[in-house]
């Protein structure tokens, strides 16, 4: 497994191409504003198919190239129920206004707490973390010791409580009892920021102790 790391759009929000080097097959973690313009050329020079878009949640900074990638590329996009209305009806459910469209999206898939995703060889498990956003969820590859967090935590921080949907209890409870509880070497690739380690943070974050 080849995990390739890029940042995208004006607030500069990590995405992360996952891909099993053997089937060519790959899945995406997150479609930030002008993901399409990194992403297609890569997946063309690899000859890699992308089977799956995996949306940590959907607000407009992981989202907003989703559905140009699905339209593009044929692959599925999955994301929690809670989350699905704000890829819906991206316009209506933002807090700012933007001098680009946001285009809906409609999921293929919804995506329930620890179901298990099979990219080629890649295993992948979500869980559910509200508390960023109602449906935000995380994305763990035990074979990569490594879990794609959303914007759920960072690097010595955690996500915004404070925009709609969002719910600061939630937030501590989805970090102590599906974060903390993974092994302490497991990586934390956030959507924002450096990445980090389980094990680091149960140590070292001063929101959760």
């Amino acid at each position: 497994m080849t995990i390739k790391h890029f940042i995208a759009g004006p607030i500069e929000t990590n995405c992360y191409l996952l891909v099993d080097d053997q089937t060519k097959c790959c899945a995406l973690v997150d479609a930030p504003p002008d993901a399409c313009e990194t992403i297609l050329p890569v997946l063309a020079s690899g000859n890699l198919l992308l089977e799956a878009i995996l949306l940590t949640h959907s607000h407009w900074d992981h989202s907003a190239d989703a559905a140009e990638l699905r339209r593009e590329t044929g692959a599925k996009v999955y994301v929690q129920p809670d989350d699905e209305y704000r890829i819906v009806e991206p316009e209506l459910h933002s807090i700012f206004r933007f001098p680009f469209k946001l285009e809906p999206c409609h999921a293929a898939e919804l995506i329930q707490d620890e179901m298990k995703f099979k990219i080629g060889s890649i295993g992948l498990t979500a869980l559910h973390t509200p508390g960023h956003t109602e449906g935000g969820v995380c994305f763990v590859c035990p074979e990569g010791k490594t879990v794609f967090c959303g914007d759920t935590i960072f690097f010595e921080s955690i996500g915004r409580c404070d925009l709609p949907g969002g719910d600061s209890e939630l937030l501590f409870q989805s970090i102590k009892k599906k974060i903390y509880t993974l092994p302490d070497g497991f990586e934390l690739m956030p959507g924002h920021g450096p990445k980090t380690s389980v094990g680091h943070e149960k140590e070292y974050n001063p929101f959760v102790r």
